[in-house]
């Protein structure tokens, strides 16, 4: 009885950790990556939805602002067995656009409104942080295994 309840919760069940490059070009239009699973019991993965997440903060003080935009998402569905004591890898390719700003479409036009354009963002507090969250569908859980990690674009 309590093994079934461990089960349903999560506990001793499938663990997920993405294995993610450390920097990403910005002109990239996709993310290369794995998605490691690891169980002390076999279960059955149902579905995974793995996403780029861009938090945007702006302004300072009482005047910040915070945005999130998503900016790719894919879900793949299929069932992967996962035994127990076992490390299961699966690839993925994540396609994503960045969502630019007027303020950084000008930075792009040529190397003078850049620098400009960087003294705008210092300024006024601008800043992006990426970050991509997997989570996986397991049959029998109630609560999903699901991993995040920071990524740099450069």
């Amino acid at each position: 009885m309590f093994g079934r309840v461990k089960r349903w919760l999560g506990i001793e069940g499938v663990k997920l950790e993405l294995i993610l490059p450390e920097e990403i070009p910005a002109d990239a239009d996709t993310i290369d990556g794995q998605i490691r699973f690891y169980s002390m019991n076999a279960q059955t993965v149902k579905k995974i939805r793995v996403r780029i997440i861009e938090k945007f903060k702006r302004g300072r003080w009482k005047n910040k602002l915070v945005d999130e935009y998503h900016l790719g998402e894919i879900e793949l569905e299929q069932d992967i067995e996962v035994p127990e004591h076992e490390y299961v890898e699966i690839d993925f390719s994540l396609p994503f656009t960045l969502a630019k700003s007027d303020m950084d479409r000008f930075s792009d036009k040529n190397i003078v409104f850049k620098g400009v354009a960087s003294a705008a963002k210092l300024l006024k507090g601008v800043n992006s942080i990426y970050r991509i969250e997997a989570e996986a569908e397991v049959k029998g859980t109630a609560l999903n295994p699901f991993d995040r990690k920071v990524i740099k674009l450069v």
